[in-house]
């Protein structure tokens, strides 16, 4: 159906490489334990955002430019390097407040913010849009007249997944930190912490090779 071939295979490597730790996992964890179940949560929406757009990108042929051209793909990546490297370095410098409090209502502009840095964050990555490229065509009919129909179905399956997995974790994350969030100097740490682990991403990104 739809020209696809192997599903099934499809469905167990795609579950296996949304379950391998990367820097989308990373990026969650670090928000849904140092800023709460609903940071968590927009940071998960926003990674599956990010999806959506690689997936529509590798549909219209542009992922393939950044597979094609080096010059692309460095730009893509160093912007997405120094954007991690940026959100460390503010994690850092932001002071904690005394009176944190979880969840905060009132923090609306907050959660959109870091809803588009999840945004950013994953469409700025080209490994994403190489691992489009090469992962789904394995499962796509070269027979079926319209494979760019195929294509958007798997990448749709995929991305329902992982936003599963994504919304999961960040509610598991920030369930088990609840105590540890709720005392400011645990926070304080917890900021530093996540910190240094996008500043390590940042720097993980800016090294990779296609």
């Amino acid at each position: 159906m739809f020209g696809i071939i192997n599903f099934e295979t499809f469905l167990v490597a795609g579950v296996l490489l949304i379950l391998t730790p990367g820097t989308d996992t990373m990026y969650i964890l670090g928000r849904s334990i140092s800023q709460g179940k609903r940071a968590g949560l927009m940071s998960a929406l926003g990674i599956s955002t990010g999806v959506l757009m690689h997936c529509i990108f590798a549909v219209l042929g542009l992922s393939i430019l950044l597979a094609k051209s080096a010059l692309a793909f460095e730009v893509v990546k160093y912007l997405g390097a120094g954007y991690l490297i940026f959100l460390g370095l503010k994690s850092l410098v932001t002071k904690t407040k005394t009176s944190y409090e979880l969840d905060d209502p009132n923090s609306v502009r907050s959660f959109r913010k870091i809803y588009v840095s999840g945004v950013l964050m994953n469409v700025l990555n080209p490994k994403v849009a190489l691992f489009f490229l090469a992962f789904i065509p394995q499962f796509v009919d070269p027979a079926y007249a319209q494979s760019s129909l195929t294509f958007s179905v798997l990448g749709l399956i995929f991305l329902l997944l992982g936003t599963v997995w994504c919304v999961l974790l960040s509610f598991f994350a920030s369930k088990m930190s609840n105590s540890i969030r709720a005392n400011y100097k645990f926070k304080a740490w917890l900021d530093r912490i996540t910190g240094i682990m996008f500043i390590g991403l940042g720097i993980k990104l800016a090294l990779a090779r296609k």
